[in-house]
């Protein structure tokens, strides 16, 4: 084997090792979104569905408000400790928080304590996931090679991908095999014990990361307060990166979280063709991720935001208006793919832009700050406000409304960051 070949394979394994608590986090995150029907009747028994179902996602989402407190206590620690120590206490605080959830008795066995023990294992995801993705994106493109910052960045969403599709895969079998009664009754845990059981390899694959030399070679490593004084004065970037993610986040969970409950509840599909749409929207994520963040090593970020910030607003929710008015397992399937490839493209370059626009001292707990902000206040409680939305307004396109926000929100922050290279392009167009 050629020299060459040997660091591309070496570069493929570090890939794998530093996802793996991505897979994890986000397979348990989707697991909640999909069976949050069961868990709501499991854990928040109200005496009307909807009030339930609300319920659950208020804790869903609570778990995101941890994510900025996890962002700046765990991401300061990483830029200051070192990426390999930090991504493996993150992994060992996610693990707490999944092994709570799917261990917990039904309300009707120990009462309000059960509820209060789902919010505490969500407020523990959320902690440990404020900085995950931060650490994870710092990672990789610190170990990328030479202008593949945006294919290597690219993987760690693609991990995610990963698990959304088994994850998928998983429910699509209980629901070939269990009755509806025994998912009800406790099928529904089955995925959340499978996620348990792969904690202790997740481990041993992390455990045998190695710091990255960019970290290594930095002489001085600032202290706590000294990173947070450094934040402060960059609050402009934080803001506009959040802005930038904004569009990420709300997409990402429309498309995969609450889709699930969109198919069965709204458009009343059954569970298997829900997942199955799911599934397929997780394999059209993993093939876009990687081909859009390689395309933007070629072109650039910016040409990327600008354009997949615009198509969102204008095609959100006339394609979700089309589905609702032509309901079916074929229809929700071209709308999933449509917004995942708008979610994947644009991802695909947001990711590895938000890595490069942090200061590099403070690079984890900027970035992390940044993405946990945006999923805190906006992306993590889009069931919430898709729900809220559909039953306030009685459009069941709704969501679509919520997509095209936070696309504008990106189209802003896109044109500012790259103000530069977007005013050279059009005066060189116009010459």
């Amino acid at each position: 084997m050629s020299l060459s070949s040997t660091v591309r394979a070496s570069k493929l394994t570090t890939v794998l090792r530093v996802t793996s608590g991505n897979f994890l986090e986000m397979f348990d995150f989707f697991l909640y979104g999909f069976y949050a029907t069961y868990i709501s009747k499991e854990f928040f028994p109200a005496g009307n569905d909807y009030v339930s179902l609300m319920m659950t996602f208020v804790t869903f989402g609570a778990g995101f408000l941890m994510r900025p407190l996890g962002a700046v206590i765990l991401g300061s620690y990483i830029d200051r400790i070192g990426r390999r120590k930090g991504l493996i206490v993150t992994l060992g605080i996610m693990a707490c928080g999944t092994v709570l959830i799917a261990f917990v008795p039904s309300y009707q066995s120990i009462g309000i304590i059960a509820p209060l023990l789902v919010l505490t294992g969500r407020l523990l995801q959320g902690f440990s996931a404020g900085v995950e993705l931060g650490g994870v994106s710092v990672y990789l493109s610190e170990m990328a090679t030479p202008g593949h910052k945006g294919f290597y960045v690219s993987w760690q969403s693609a991990s995610q991908q990963a698990a959304i599709m088994f994850a998928a895969l998983i429910g699509f079998l209980l629901n070939q095999w269990l009755q509806p009664a025994q998912i009800v009754a406790w099928g529904w845990r089955v995925p959340f014990f499978i996620g348990c059981s792969i904690i202790p390899l997740i481990f041993v694959i992390r455990r045998s990361l190695q710091e990255t030399d960019e970290f290594l070679a930095k002489k001085h490593h600032p202290t706590f307060r000294q990173i947070m004084a450094s934040i402060a004065e960059n609050w402009r970037i934080v803001t506009l990166g959040m802005m930038l993610v904004v569009m990420t986040t709300v997409s990402f969970y429309l498309i995969t979280v609450y889709a699930p409950t969109f198919g069965k509840d709204v458009l009343k599909l059954s569970a298997a063709d829900s997942l199955l749409v799911t599934f397929c929207v997780g394999m059209s994520n993993f093939f876009w991720l990687p081909v859009m963040g390689a395309l933007s090593d070629r072109i650039g970020r910016w040409p990327i935001l600008i354009v997949f910030s615009i198509l969102p607003i204008a095609t959100a929710h006339p394609i979700l208006s089309w589905l609702v008015t032509n309901p079916s397992f074929e229809n929700m399937l071209v709308t999933e793919l449509w917004l995942s490839f708008l979610y994947a493209s644009y991802n695909g370059a947001t990711i590895v832009a938000l890595t490069e626009v942090m200061p590099a001292h403070v690079r984890t707990v900027g970035f992390s700050l940044a993405y946990s902000l945006a999923t805190a206040l906006f992306g993590g409680f889009t069931p919430l406000v898709s729900t809220w939305l559909i039953e306030v307004t009685g459009d069941k396109a709704a969501p679509g409304y919520w997509m095209a926000f936070a696309a504008a929100c990106a189209l802003v922050a896109a044109v500012v960051l790259y103000r530069k290279d977007f005013g050279r392009r059009t005066a060189t167009l116009a010459a």
